[in-house]
């Protein structure tokens, strides 16, 4: 089922670009930033593989995928933003899911470690299309958080361009790797979501 997802998302990706070039890469890039799971590893390894071809340019698809993920998250920075202030306050949902606490350790946390934190999740799939949110949540300051994100998107861009360039031909082999690698973060994510909603009800339960 999750496979069958999967390759129709990355169909889904590949008809995209085939039909809108690089305005296509700026947009997927975009939407996956704005906590849209659309793989950056697809769309930007089939664009590395478009390079080969020659209807790319290897420099302008990698500056063309930072750029896309910059906007996009900026954007889910922003909403972040909204989500931890006005509509917080008047939601009692949220008000439950993000916690003074919550906010408050968020905040410290992205104070210490968020440029960090920002840079290495552009790079680590899955993570790279939320990563957004708690630094919104937090409020770190926007102009680290641009450098910061800018940065690891253009390295991970880059990577995933030349192995797509690299392979030629053969660069949906990548997205194999890709995959078990993807399976492992979100187990990873899961069993961190499940952690923070126990300890999170107790406390509740508690006050």
């Amino acid at each position: 089922m999750i496979v069958d997802v999967i390759a129709l998302i990355s169909g889904f990706i590949l008809s995209v670009i085939s039909a809108t070039g690089y305005v296509g890469v700026f947009l997927l890039m975009a939407l996956q930033s704005f906590n849209i799971p659309l793989p950056s590893e697809a769309t930007m390894t089939f664009s590395g593989f478009l390079v080969f071809n020659g209807r790319f340019n290897f420099w302008t698809v990698i500056l063309t995928g930072a750029l896309g993920n910059l906007v996009g998250a900026f954007l889910s920075y922003k909403l972040a933003g909204f989500l931890s202030g006005p509509a917080r306050n008047k939601s009692t949902i949220l008000k439950f899911l993000i916690s003074d606490i919550n906010l408050d350790l968020a905040k410290k946390w992205f104070e210490k470690r968020g440029d960090f934190s920002v840079f290495l999740g552009r790079m680590v799939p899955i993570v790279s299309t939320f990563i957004s949110l708690p630094a919104g949540l937090a409020k770190m300051n926007l102009k680290r958080f641009l450098i910061a994100t800018f940065s690891g998107s253009l390295i991970w861009s880059g990577f995933l361009a030349y192995m797509g360039y690299s392979l030629g031909e053969n660069w949906g082999v990548a997205m194999m790797y890709f995959r078990k690698f993807d399976y492992l973060i979100l187990i990873l994510i899961i069993s961190a979501l499940v952690w923070w909603l126990n300890r999170h009800l107790k406390r509740e339960i508690k006050s």
